[in-house]
């Protein structure tokens, strides 16, 4: 019966009945229910096109279940759960609503057979997912959340213009591998660029997460940017310029991340970095680079999460996650610091941990192509992922200077979200046997091999030590309190100050044309009344002599011009 319903669709109905339930235990209850048993329905539908029907001439196929689409299904609905239990402890009916729709669109969006269907579920990511900014309640939040859902839906927009030029083009909406021979294409291929956060379209990412909630911050880690690596996988494999905006999006952040202050901003660079790797992979476009691209994008949502979950406890005992003004908590929060350092041996790619046996598919499929230039900017990126998340974020946040701070542990229920996702990181690094299991295709690939293990163990050793000695010397820029400008200062600064210089300029010329129609129209009663008032000519009373004279007069005149 359940797998009779589509993806998504559980959650997305189940959010309706989250406020009228009053007991929180009850809630909570049901709330972590939907993405169970729409997990254990999802594993018992069969592959193929479900629910397929023709509206208005386009032929929609609401959900296509394969190999791709259920891998990103199965950890969406994990990350799902797992973000819920991590926010237990809220009250607030509108981050759980939120959250549930945004989580059910996601999964909605990863079954899409089409490209309607998919614009549907990709605008409802955007509406529902800004509620968890604006659930922060000040005016940051605010103003980033209203940049957030124009520059979404904005990307919602091109997806829907490119599909209508692809229909017209190809007279399918079907959402399949796509070329860039035309319009359509490119607008498509754009919106899944903005969702991505490719370079110089991904500042929404650094503006938007650190300025959610403590909870919502780990929804929004999860789906947005993986929604639209699934379609990248989905509609362009193999696009060779997606290798390379791959490689730039692992190597910039990468100078953001290790000169920023807030921690969370931290954790946002270095989510724009591992995109960076699964961008690769897709436009590589071998078995292997799509296998690495789905297995990066599943062992990443749980170890970003983790930190972000880490990170977010933080804040929720300290009210900051400024590297300035926090060190010592391992004192007070020794839990959350081992999990912490889990998530960042995870993303750094230690062996046995979850991040090993993924970014490999890619770095290898990278080598095996002959790309050695973008394998050798993906080492460095490796290198400099575990510099800002591998060593940055522990150290800063738990150790480095005693800040003086002594806050509790982090919450019950946050504890049990981050020791579940910290079991999974290390589980999946060291049997990543049933990962490997659920990939596209079939997996030929070890990851523990001498060479492999010892090579990236040189690549972290080197790093830490890169680290110390620039710590040591004072080399390593410190942890000020300070605004970094990235390239959405053009738009956020100089965008409007041209907007609002337009905008006095209209005002000056409106104000003077005004002002000149205001005097023509003094100008115009002013004669009107010099005629016709009561002192005017055509006020007076004439004599009935002068009078029949004129009439005399324009008689004749009358006469000459028509028989003339």
């Amino acid at each position: 019966m359940i797998e009779h319903i589509p993806p998504g669709v559980i959650l997305i109905a189940g959010a309706v009945l989250v406020p009228l339930l009053r007991n929180p235990a009850v809630r909570n209850a049901y709330m972590l229910l939907l993405p169970l048993v729409g997990l254990w329905g999802l594993t018992q539908m069969a592959p193929g096109t479900h629910w397929a029907f023709e509206a208005f001439g386009y032929r929609l196929a609401p959900v296509r279940v394969d190999q791709l689409s259920l891998i990103f299904g199965y950890i969406f609905h994990i990350a799902a759960a797992l973000s819920i239990v991590y926010a237990f402890h809220i009250r607030d009916a509108v981050q759980q609503v939120a959250g549930l729709v945004y989580a059910g669109a996601a999964i909605g969006g990863a079954f899409a057979g089409d490209l309607i269907t998919l614009f549907v579920y990709w605008e409802g990511t955007a509406v529902s997912s800004v509620f968890l900014i604006w659930a922060s309640r000040n005016n940051a939040a605010l103003r980033s959340g209203m940049r957030y859902v124009i520059i979404h839906v904005g990307s919602g927009v091109l997806l829907l213009a490119g599909a209508m030029l692809h229909y017209r083009a190809t007279g399918s909406v079907a959402f399949d591998k796509m070329t860039l021979s035309g319009l359509g294409p490119t607008l498509i291929l754009i919106a899944f660029g903005i969702k991505a956060a490719f370079p110089l379209l991904h500042n929404w990412l650094q503006d938007a997460y650190p300025n959610a909630t403590v909870t919502g911050t780990v929804f929004l880690s999860a789906f947005t940017t993986k929604l639209a690596i699934y379609a990248l996988a989905r509609g362009f494999p193999g696009l060779d310029m997606l290798i390379w905006v791959g490689a730039a999006m692992t190597a910039f952040p990468i100078f953001y991340a290790v000169i920023e202050n807030d921690l969370r901003r931290v954790l946002a660079y270095s989510l724009n970095n591992q995109l960076g790797f699964m961008v690769v992979g897709v436009g590589i476009g071998t078995e292997m680079s799509l296998n690495g691209t789905a297995a990066h994008a599943f062992s990443h949502i749980l170890y970003k999460a983790l930190l972000f979950m880490s990170m977010g406890a933080v804040l929720f005992r300290t009210g900051t996650c400024k590297g300035s003004e926090l060190g010592g908590l391992y004192k007070t929060m020794p839990w959350t610091a081992g999990f912490c350092i889990v998530g960042a041996a995870s993303i750094s790619a230690f062996p046995l941990f979850s991040g090993f046996i993924s970014k490999s598919l890619i770095i290898t499929a990278a080598a095996d192509g002959g790309h050695w230039i973008v394998w050798m900017v993906l080492l460095f990126a490796s290198a400099g992922v575990f510099h800002h998340s591998g060593i940055k974020i522990p150290y800063f946040a738990f150790f480095q200077h005693d800040s003086g701070k002594r806050p509790k542990e982090a919450p019950f229920n946050m504890l049990v979200a981050m020791g579940i996702t910290a079991f999974l990181c290390i589980a999946i690094g060291v049997l990543p046997g049933p990962l490997y299991a659920i990939l596209p295709y079939q997996v030929n690939f070890e990851p523990y091999t001498t060479t492999h293990v010892i090579t990236q163990l040189q690549l972290l050793i080197f790093s830490a030590l890169a680290f110390g000695f620039l710590m040591r010397t004072g080399l390593y820029p410190p942890e000020l309190r300070s605004v970094n400008l990235d390239f959405d200062w053009f738009y956020r600064r100089p965008a409007i100050m041209i907007a609002h210089a337009f905008r006095d300029a209209g005002s000056r010329t409106q104000i003077g044309f005004m002002t000149g129609l205001q005097r023509q129209v003094k100008w115009l009663i002013a004669v009107t009344f010099r005629h016709h008032g009561p002192e005017g000519v055509l006020a007076r009373t004439w004599q009935t002599g002068s009078t029949v004279l004129w009439v005399a007069v324009l008689l004749v005149l009358y006469l000459i011009f028509y028989f003339v």
